[in-house]
């Protein structure tokens, strides 16, 4: 115990030091408040050491009270302890090793199921498929494992090897397969392909991890070698990623030189301005951006930036508003501090941050930048722009809205669960576009028998209603209304189920389209469906 405490007060000491060093004489009031509060909690800690009535749980303290110091700032500053390093990595270049599958376990005492092999992987070029069973792993029972163990077993070093015992889908046999591990990277550029005009290249960018400018230079060249006229490039969804990677991808588009964005922080940090610095692939290819809220970061330095230089038609609905820079530090005992250590400026000189995290409210909570406290700026060509507020597109389109039902069959997983069903009775399927679901029978009579949650959002409200007239003692009162708003409102699992066919098929479609042709069938059958592409290839561009 007295090692663990040592441990975390060597720790503290580090975190102050670091604070500490390079502070200017100007910021003595700001360090001596620092100090004061690492002496106090170190003596806090070392009188629980000695006085606190049971051990203390010292790793759990750690944990808790560095998320709750960092939850004060902002969401994108985090401690990583050592032992999430992994899962760290692979969540900021979305890399690592093992033999590239989405595995599902039904329970714990059940085999591995193969949901998903990524195109190319060794899992794929193994033959792994959906539906396929792993019963052992390097010898290791799978029923006894977790879906977490199971996974933590097949991944591992690229070069090494895991043998599996597999049940096969198809024929039922059990056999044998030993699998070299390989560095795992998932795409940046999930799609790349020719929209049926003949002239209008289509690309699908999900993030901005290592290589991501590598891959969309690479696309758009192979886009343009097919006679592409217009490159749509999509970023709805994209999160965002690495700076460099978005100043890059600006950089294929605009002129050598050009700023792309500046990065401003507290005085102590060095302010950077990144510029492009070659030349562009196309410097005249028109372009359109599909953007979304989702759309964050990354993603808004690459829109806002070709919106800055008229360079490109913004069109989708208005971004996330994240104009944070984070950058990792290393920290003791093998940890990792993201930190939050500047704030972007695109070349009009505008940040889309949305949100104030540094004022807060008496309760904790922050508010976004009201319009009236935003500022005008403007464009190469003089169109006004305003910051503090995501990337406004300069055509907006309304995507598809779903309803409860659908988001609650994606979200428990029944129609996960049904495409494996499906792939299990299903050895192969038509081509991506001449595919069609023609069973929605049977996915009713399988989601019927499955849990979970079929209410309507009207009813859902209902409930919540009832529930707060209960609270307030209402509720018998209103007994004889609350029963006839009721029946007009509920409506039983399948006959939801048959009212949404339409909107729920798509989803099913594409699920099963990528147990067959990957995630590259998957989002060219999506495309069939995209109310949003639709619409913008439809749209006036900007235009001088």
């Amino acid at each position: 115990m007295e090692r663990s405490i040592k441990r975390l007060l060597t720790w503290a000491f580090a975190l102050c030091t670091l604070a500490l060093s390079g502070i200017p004489a100007g910021a003595q009031s700001k360090s001596f408040n620092l100090s004061r509060w690492m002496q106090t909690q170190s003596a806090l800690l070392q009188e629980l050491n000695r006085s606190y009535v049971d051990s203390l749980p010292v790793e759990r303290m750690q944990k808790a009270g560095i998320d709750a110091m960092l939850s004060t700032l902002d969401p994108y500053t985090i401690w990583v302890p050592e032992e999430e390093n992994e899962d760290f990595e692979l969540m900021i270049s979305r890399t690592y090793g093992g033999i590239g599958a989405i595995i599902y376990k039904p329970e714990k005492d059940g085999p591995v199921i193969i949901n998903e092999p990524y195109e190319g992987s060794p899992a794929a070029l193994s033959g792994l498929r959906c539906g396929d069973e792993i019963h052992f792993i390097d010898g290791v029972p799978a029923e006894g494992l977790t879906a977490a163990e199971a996974s933590s077993r097949m991944k591992g070093k690229p070069g090494t090897k895991v043998t599996f015992k597999v049940k096969r889908v198809y024929t039922g046999e059990m056999e044998e397969i030993t699998i070299t591990r390989r560095k795992i990277h998932l795409p940046n550029v999930e799609y790349a392909g020719m929209l049926e005009d003949g002239a209008t290249g289509y690309v699908l960018l999900t993030g901005f991890t290592e290589g991501a400018a590598t891959e969309v230079r690479e696309a758009v060249k192979s886009l343009r070698s097919q006679g592409m006229k217009e490159l749509v490039l999509d970023l709805r969804g994209n999160g965002g990623g690495i700076l460099q990677e978005a100043v890059e991808i600006v950089g294929l588009f605009v002129p050598k030189g050009s700023v792309v964005v500046t990065s401003k922080g507290n005085g102590l940090v060095k302010d950077e301005v990144y510029t492009t610095s070659s030349e562009p692939l196309d410097a005249d290819l028109p372009l359109v951006v599909l953007v979304d809220s989702g759309s964050a970061s990354a993603s808004e330095i690459v829109a806002g930036s070709l919106q800055d230089y008229d360079r490109a038609t913004i069109m989708g609905a208005r971004t996330f508003g994240k104009g944070l820079v984070q950058s990792v530090r290393p920290m003791p005992y093998g940890g990792q501090l993201k930190v939050t250590t500047a704030k972007y400026y695109i070349p009009s000189g505008r940040c889309v941050q949305a949100i104030d995290y540094s004022h807060r409210n008496e309760d904790g909570s922050v508010g976004h930048i009201p319009d009236s406290l935003t500022r005008e700026f403007k464009t190469a060509h003089g169109r006004s722009v305003r910051d503090g507020g995501g990337i406004k597109p300069d055509v907006e389109l309304k995507g598809r809205e779903y309803s409860r039902l659908a988001f609650s069959l994606v979200l428990s997983g029944v129609i996960e669960h049904y495409t494996i069903e499906y792939c299990r009775k299903h050895p192969s399927i038509a081509p991506v576009k001449d595919y069609h679901f023609d069973d929605y029978e049977g996915f009713i009579a399988f989601a019927k028998g499955s849990s979970f949650d079929s209410r309507t959002a009207a009813m859902a409200s209902y409930d919540k209603m009832v529930e707060d007239l209960r609270k307030d003692g209402l509720e018998q009162a209103l007994a004889p209304e609350l029963k006839a708003l009721k029946s007009r409102l509920d409506m039983d699992k399948e006959t939801f189920l048959r009212l949404k066919e339409e909107e729920i098929t798509p989803l099913i479609e594409q699920e099963i389209v990528s147990r067959y042709y990957y995630q590259r069938g998957a989002v060219e059958l999506n495309i069939r469906y995209d109310d949003v592409l639709r619409q913008a290839l439809g749209s006036p561009r900007i235009s001088y």
